[in-house]
């Protein structure tokens, strides 16, 4: 299980209702998560940002994702200046079931990729019964005389 984690999606969803909304994107990281398996994969977009800026790390089943982006060096001054810019963050709250300890990270095209595996022992697994070779039965049910026959789940008729 993943949730998504934002302290200000309160106020972002205030400035929403009252117009007030910034013209530019309200988070620097848009972000798709999605299950592929036994894998969880969550993909942010950070165009145009040093992949030396971006940090991941995780903390109990909390996993924080910033990056930064600046701006370019320019001797003009901007007539248009859209492209976010600072530092961002996001913050995913985990799941138990996940395997944090092989999460992998890799960042191609302005694209930062996380693969988190489902932790085996979340996986959904078969349990073999041991059971002796011989017939086993359950003697002294309900019925006065009756024996179910535990190896074939089906009662008998006791034999006169």
């Amino acid at each position: 299980m993943l949730l998504n984690y934002d302290p200000f999606d309160t106020f972002r969803a205030l400035e929403r209702l009252t117009g007030a909304a910034r013209h530019q994107a309200s988070s620097g990281m848009p972000m798709d998560v999605y299950r592929a398996g036994d894998h969880f994969v969550a993909s942010f977009d950070l165009p145009g940002v040093d992949p030396g800026s971006i940090d991941v790390s995780v903390e109990g089943n909390s996993l924080t994702v910033s990056a930064a982006r600046t701006a370019p060096s320019s001797d003009g001054d901007y007539l248009v200046a859209e492209r976010p810019r600072g530092r961002y963050s996001r913050q995913l709250m985990l799941g138990r079931d996940l395997d944090l300890e092989r999460l992998h990270a890799s960042y191609t095209d302005g694209v930062l990729t996380l693969t988190i595996p489902v932790a085996d022992k979340a996986k959904p697994r078969r349990i073999e019964i041991e059971h002796a070779g011989g017939s086993t039965s359950i003697e002294g049910a309900a019925h006065q005389g009756s024996h179910l026959d535990a190896r074939q789940g089906s009662e008998e008729a006791p034999a006169s």
